[in-house]
């Protein structure tokens, strides 16, 4: 099922863009990344729109009564949450059904890239089994060529600089900086930072990063160029749209009470 449904269509797609990208690998991954962006493009916009109902919902005078009227029982307010929520017809998981969407996109394209760079008799007959009959043609391309700027697209990702004993890993750090980047600019503003959710969503953008940037440490290059290059759309995507909150990269300024108190003193 896995196969039929993530692995023998990527694997096909992928192919196809190759041979039509100058048999440049490294292209051929850059516009497969777009091409998963435009469709997820519908899923992006529920995100938003979730995102924005619940940021409304917080505003909302019964919500906010909830909270104070049960602050000693989490259980209850929860509870009370819940049929709020299902009151107001809004999808706690809207708001994050395209990050869960990416984690099979990310494994399935991590197979993918090493299935296609097939050198081995028993690779090559195991790429074979993904390929759609009469789609295409392997024999005009295999071997892959897997090089693209100073990688290995099928390797970990290293720049090795003249003088120095070890390679340091460029992309693996352009991927924490833009996967940070891109869940503070598309978090909205919590009315209330101080509760559950708020707190769980400022964990996630400390946290994913970090593991994004572990995965382009340690697994194929290819991985990691579709991490920084869907980032990067994401964000362009966010900013067509006008959602984007370029404040939240800043830190926030200080009230003007909290400076006059701290002159007084």
């Amino acid at each position: 099922m896995w196969d039929q449904i993530i692995i023998s269509p990527f694997t096909n797609i992928l192919l196809f863009i190759y041979t039509i990208a100058f048999s440049n690998y490294g292209l051929a991954i850059i516009l497969f990344t777009g091409l998963i962006r435009l469709a997820t493009h519908p899923l992006m916009v529920q995100q938003i729109k979730g995102a924005q109902a619940m940021q409304d919902m917080q505003k909302n005078p019964r919500y906010i009564a909830l909270q104070t009227k049960y602050k000693g029982d989490k259980q209850k307010l929860q509870e009370e949450q819940a049929k709020m929520m299902q009151e107001l017809k809004i999808n706690p998981l809207a708001s994050c059904l395209p990050t869960l969407i990416q984690f099979p996109i990310i494994i399935g394209l991590y197979q993918v890239v090493i299935l296609a760079l097939a050198n081995t008799p028993m690779q090559l007959g195991n790429l074979i089994r993904h390929i759609y009959p009469g789609f295409l043609n392997l024999a005009t391309l295999i071997p892959l060529n897997s090089t693209f700027l100073w990688m290995d697209l099928s390797q970990p990702e290293r720049l090795i600089i003249p003088g120095l004993s070890f390679g340091i890993p460029i992309l693996a750090i352009i991927v924490v900086v833009t996967t940070y980047m891109q869940s503070k600019m598309m978090t909205p503003p919590s009315s209330n930072p101080g509760d559950q959710s708020a707190m769980v969503g400022n964990m996630m953008n400390i946290y994913m990063p970090f593991l994004m940037g572990y995965l382009a440490l340690t697994l194929a290059s290819g991985l990691a160029l579709y991490f920084v290059v869907s980032n990067l759309i994401g964000i362009f995507q966010y900013a067509m749209l006008g959602k984007l909150n370029w404040r939240n990269l800043l830190p926030a300024p200080k009230s003007s009470a909290v400076i006059k108190s701290g002159t007084k003193k």
